[in-house]
């Protein structure tokens, strides 16, 4: 406290013009035999002073004293509010997650949690409780997983972290501690990294993707900080999120599994043709995707044992596909048969799928299955 307080009048004596004045006046007074406010305060031979001299004198005195004062009150408060805050930090003290509710009791609605390592600022306590505000979260927390006082600074120095936060649009990342050095990285205008250390010379070591490096300290703000809580509402909405990418992935992955090539067959000209007229007959109104799974069924079928191993054997199995039994897969064989038919012929016959192994398909709407256009595939 001593120290702060010299250190405080220090500054105010240097930091005013009066004090400038003074000095100056102190210096012709060592200088010569004026007689000054120098010479009053720290005399050194008698002389005859006026009163006006003796007023300013102790004018002078009468301020500097009032500005030592007024440091040492604030050198005082400043000591005071960082015991407050260090008085108001709490840790939980849990191995996975603890509750945060609205009011205290066990069984208030739960408003949010925090989790092992997590810290907040005490609010108010009373009755074994803690109302307490971490990050985003307010509530009350039952006392018997909390740590204060000592504990909690302790915890939150052992787990904390101090980040170093960038001022500009883009802060180089150096290999040393020199402008020269080589450039391993950016980070842009508020993101941040950890510190490593404050190596005290206008420069600050810092953590970059496992990687040691150097910012200046003039274009970084610092900051301590520990873990905060997590409200109900942001709970929900991660695991909404969360929810929403896994069924993303699992359709990915449906997907991927529909479109699996199920391995090329070997077919000559004329059952290429007879295969890309069903499929003109089937699906020519529809898109490629659906022609592609027409095509699909016809070369699953070939190659499962429940059905005849040919193209043609399986296109004119009894009660199969009615354009094949009716004749009009024969006359468009011996017409003109659209391109996008043919290379959906092609592609089926090079194992490609686009309904996975289905060997069935009909009329959308009737029956359970993958629906690609009007037609339902299983």
């Amino acid at each position: 406290m001593r120290g702060s307080l010299a250190f405080a009048v220090a500054i105010i004596m240097l930091g005013t013009s009066d004090c400038k004045t003074v000095q100056a006046r102190t210096s012709n007074i060592l200088n010569s035999n004026d007689v000054g406010v120098g010479n009053i305060l720290n005399p050194t031979e008698v002389a005859e002073v006026s009163d006006e001299e003796v007023a300013k004198a102790h004018d002078f005195a009468e301020d500097i004293n009032d500005q030592a004062k007024e440091a040492a009150k604030n050198v005082e408060e400043d000591d005071i509010d960082e015991e407050e805050d260090s008085s108001k930090l709490v840790m939980a003290n849990v191995s996975q997650v603890m509750n945060i509710r609205i009011s205290p009791e066990d069984d208030a609605e739960k408003v949010g949690v925090l989790y092992k390592d997590c810290g907040g600022k005490i609010i108010e306590q009373k009755d074994g409780w803690t109302k307490l505000q971490s990050g985003d979260v307010v509530g009350w927390a039952n006392d018997d997983y909390l740590l204060f006082d000592e504990e909690a600074k302790e915890l939150a120095e052992e787990v904390g972290v101090q980040l170093v936060t960038s001022k500009s649009d883009a802060l180089r990342i150096r290999a040393e501690a020199d402008d020269g050095a080589d450039v391993i990285g950016v980070i842009t205008n508020n993101s941040f990294v950890d510190m490593v250390e404050d190596l005290g010379n206008g420069w600050i070591a810092v953590d970059y993707n496992d990687e040691t490096g150097y910012v200046q300290a003039d274009y970084v703000d610092t900051d301590f900080r520990i873990d905060a809580g997590e409200t109900m509402a942001a709970i929900q909405k991660r695991e909404e999120e969360e929810a929403k990418r896994k069924a993303e992935e699992e359709a990915k992955k449906a997907k991927a599994k529909l479109t699996q090539n199920t391995g090329a067959v070997s077919a000559g000209a004329d059952e290429a043709r007879l295969l890309a007229a069903l499929i003109y007959c089937e699906a020519g109104n529809q898109s490629y995707e659906g022609k592609v799974a027409v095509g699909a069924v016809v070369m699953n079928r070939v190659k499962s044992s429940a059905y005849a191993g040919t193209i043609p054997g399986v296109i004119y199995a009894s009660g199969q596909f009615t354009p094949a039994l009716n004749g009009t897969v024969d006359r468009v064989y011996a017409g003109n048969i659209p391109d996008s038919c043919i290379q959906a012929a092609q592609a089926a016959l090079a194992g490609e799928t686009t309904c996975g192994t289905a060997t069935h398909f009909r009329r959308a709407g009737g029956h359970d299955g993958l629906v690609i256009g009007a037609h339902v595939f299983w």
